[in-house]
């Protein structure tokens, strides 16, 4: 899957699932400070990123994670 395609795909359940508004949608966001995601939305996260790409986020693996960027990057690492 193309970086593109992973940006996409996020952006989207960002906005339509999160409803996240999109101008916010940037990869310098931060997760929890600028989007507003917290625990209880990497609940939710989780499952849909099970969904859309099929593999399952390990709470430790989003430590280091902080931005969106960032957040594209790790599922660019686990889906290619």
């Amino acid at each position: 899957m193309e970086r593109s395609e992973i940006e996409e795909n996020v952006n989207a359940f960002l906005i339509d699932e999160m409803e996240i508004e999109a101008e916010k949608v940037k990869p310098e966001a931060l997760l929890r400070e600028d989007l507003g995601i917290d625990s209880l939305d990497f609940v939710d996260i989780v499952v849909i990123v099970d969904k859309i790409f099929g593999f399952k986020i390990k709470p430790e693996e989003m430590k280091a994670v902080q931005t969106l960027g960032q957040f594209y990057d790790f599922i660019a690492s686990k889906v290619a």
